[in-house]
């Protein structure tokens, strides 16, 4: 097994060499060695060049060869950022490895990214930094800042403040944006990490490092992909109960999803493995920078709110009736205010003033009113957090209000938020209000969403540790039924041949006989009992309904013989290739069963995502799913049953009885123990499962199997 990279050491190094360091203004090299200069770093530093002697006042080591041992008694090079051109990289990381060094960055593009050579040269490095268990940051990046040990190693310009929000970022280029943006708006970072190829290191393991690093609050993160799915989850989980993470993940339209073969693989893409994976892993995501940094300020400067209740202060009408629509709209609640509450504002509110949430000062309010029914409303125990809105009046001095709410702010520790209107008549109300650890916002309802989620990561927290449930199988039966197919040169499972591994799994299915004659069919229907089904059995059909395959509703022998032979002849006639064995007859479930369909699809990534939504012919149509990624637990099922929109129907309406929703999460639960039983199944698919008051049954069920070959996973 391969040994951890020691990860502290790019963040903390007692030494630093640049390979590839230059004199010259502007080029690469010699930016980053001006920001690590600038930045304060108090440890060694080593330029490394072949033909200078000086740079920025720092002797010039010629050759890595010449840069001191480290032997083990901390007297070497902690971490080695290069900028040289990628066919000289490799050699120059081996180097590296052979003097000890414990981190490397490698800020020069031109590796997998390009593809072709590039990708040969990545994995040269690769193996190079495995070999000697080297921490590698990138290629293709930015670079690292750590604003607690004054670390910049990046060619940004800049340097950033410090804070306790730690970003990381697959995009170079979005971190020299953010850092230039974050400037301007006074927001400060703890790490700023530009992750570029992930050659190494990658967003899990900068996960692992910032959840302990007691300098960070919050973490915010962009991805184009995560690497290793599995290890990911497992991570961001942990990490989650202990700070909150926010993401955003680009490609969340991407189009060049192949077609799949399935209802479950159609609708189960590779965003849908995202939203799943970042929803059980306590991960808030976001599709706009704008809610990313807006989240994050209010996560770094203000405590959880210990419940949903909003109180809305403001001294004007409109934009308060905003803020209240955009709390009704989200899972906050508009905090009700008790008599008590309303009887104090009262005595120092005008008698036309509104003195329920939202209580509207109006507009003549001066600070010394707004800060007086702040204190107020944030002593009543049924308020959780407050936001105070602000419009410019001339009654009103912006920059004395902004003083006021932090003066009250102080005397509770309750979360308080503002939100000031305007533009340059707010602006140094705003300044004021940021620097002193209070969040403020444009307009309301950027302000209720940061709000919502400090609520939610609160339930988060709360929520108890998942409840894995395991169930009794026959693995070996349903092993030996998919090394059947397989010698036979089948890719997939149809519904006659699955049902030996639905009886493995011990899943509810109606009464079910495969018949090779109209008279075999006949005795079946006898024996289950009418009404019955009819259903193609051929390993070439697996659509039935393409070939008129089914029949359902049969009552009587004549209606099943005629059924029987219509079925198999038309199948003979239109699919002249497919081995038509006869008819499966089964069972009719009791009528008014809900239709429901359970799935998983095996994504790249993160491995099965469980589906469950709205079944039958229209499952595609409708597209009402909810997605999980494996393995399921307890309230992993009861969640996807309960988020789907069609869930009234399922609950009962005019009159109707709810569906036995414990008998759907048995069959959710199962299908997740089967797709980590068998990684080479690569689909499954359930469709439709029936559903009443009384139970649940798998009425079909298609089954697709990998290539043989497969795919290794992380």
């Amino acid at each position: 097994m391969t040994q951890q990279p020691d990860i502290s050491a790019l963040f903390n190094p007692k030494s630093v060499a640049i390979i590839g360091a230059s004199a010259t203004p502007g080029k690469i090299g010699n930016v980053i060695m001006q920001n690590l200069i600038e930045a304060g770093y108090q440890g060694a530093v080593y330029p490394v060049n072949p033909k200078s002697e000086t740079i920025l006042g720092c002797r010039v080591i010629r050759n890595i060869t010449d840069l001191p041992d480290g032997n083990g008694d901390n007297s070497g090079i902690d971490l080695a950022v290069i900028c040289i051109p990628p066919a000289e990289v490799a050699d120059a990381v081996e180097a590296l490895g052979r003097k000890g060094v414990r981190a490397v960055i490698i800020i020069t593009a031109g590796f997998k990214e390009i593809g072709g050579n590039g990708w040969f040269l990545e994995e040269k490095v690769k193996k190079l930094a495995q070999q000697y268990n080297i921490a590698l940051l990138g290629p293709n990046c930015l670079g690292l800042i750590n604003t607690g040990a004054n670390l910049n190693t990046t060619f940004a310009v800049g340097q950033p403040h410090k804070g306790n929000i730690a970003f990381f970022s697959q995009s170079g280029a979005l971190c020299v944006a953010i850092l230039d943006w974050a400037q301007e708006r006074n927001l400060g970072f703890s790490s700023f990490i530009s992750i570029g190829n992930k050659a190494i290191l990658d967003e899990s393991d900068f996960l692992t490092h910032l959840a302990e690093d007691p300098e960070t609050k919050v973490i915010i993160g962009y991805v184009e992909a995560v690497e290793c799915g599995q290890r990911f989850l497992s991570i961001a989980q942990d990490v989650t109960r202990k700070k909150p993470v926010i993401m955003i993940k680009s490609g969340k339209t991407s189009a060049g999803a192949k077609a799949a073969s399935s209802h479950t693989g159609a609708m189960a893409g590779a965003d849908q493995a995202y939203e799943a994976a970042f929803r059980q892993t306590g991960i808030m995501r976001v599709d706009a920078l704008r809610d990313l940094f807006n989240f994050a300020l209010a996560f770094s400067r203000q405590p959880i709110p210990a419940g949903p209740n909003v109180a809305i202060v403001t001294n004007a009408g409109g934009p308060g009736i905003l803020a209240a629509d955009a709390c009704e709209l989200s899972r906050l609640i508009m905090a009700p205010l008790p008599a008590s509450t309303v009887d104090k504002l009262k005595e120092i509110l005008p008698p036309f003033a509104a003195f329920y949430n939202p209580v509207d000062v109006i507009g003549d309010a001066k600070a010394d009113r707004i800060a007086g029914a702040m204190d107020i409303v944030l002593q009543e125990e049924r308020v959780h957090s407050l936001l105070v809105l602000v419009c410019p009046t001339a009654r009103t001095g912006v920059t004395d209000v902004a003083r006021a709410i932090i003066a009250t702010a102080k005397m509770h520790e309750k979360p308080v938020f503002a939100c000031l209107m305007g533009g340059p008549a707010v602006r140094e109300g705003r300044d004021i209000l940021v620097s002193a650890g209070i969040p403020c916002y444009d307009f309301p309802e950027p302000a209720i969403k940061a709000i919502e989620a400090m609520s939610r990561y609160r339930e988060w927290r709360e929520q108890p540790l998942p409840v894995q449930v395991c169930y009794r199988r026959d693995i070996g039966k349903a092993r030996e039924i998919i090394r059947e197919v397989r010698a036979q040169g089948q890719q997939e499972i149809v519904e006659f041949q699955a049902q030996g591994l639905l009886k493995a799994y011990e899943l509810p299915i109606p009464e079910t006989r495969l018949c090779r004659t109209s008279e075999e069919a006949v005795i079946a229907a006898k024996q289950i009992g009418y009404p019955v089904v009819l259903k193609i059995a051929s390993p070439q059909i697996s659509h039935k309904s393409d070939v008129g395959g089914v029949r359902v509703n049969l009552h009587t022998a004549e209606e099943v013989q005629a059924a029987f032979l219509d079925i198999t002849s038309r199948a003979q006639r239109l699919r002249k290739e497919a081995y038509v064995m006869g008819c499966l007859v089964q069972g009719m479930v009791a009528k008014g069963s809900k239709e429901v369909i359970i799935g998983f699809k095996r994504d790249p990534q993160f491995g099965p995502m469980i589906i469950f939504g709205l079944g039958g012919i229209y499952v595609e149509v409708l597209k009402d799913i909810s997605c999980r990624l494996a393995p399921l637990s307890l309230s992993d099922a009861q969640d996807m049953i309960r988020e789907i929109k069609s869930f009234p129907l399922l609950r009962g309406v005019r009159g109707e009885d709810a569906v036995n929703f414990t008998a759907l999460e048995d069959i959710l639960l199962i299908m997740s123990q089967l797709s980590l039983d068998f990684p080479e199944i690569h689909e499954a698919e359930f469709n439709p499962v029936l559903a009443n008051s009384e139970g649940a049954w798998v009425a079909d069920v298609r089954v697709i199997l990998a290539p043989e070959h497969g795919e290794a996973s992380c």
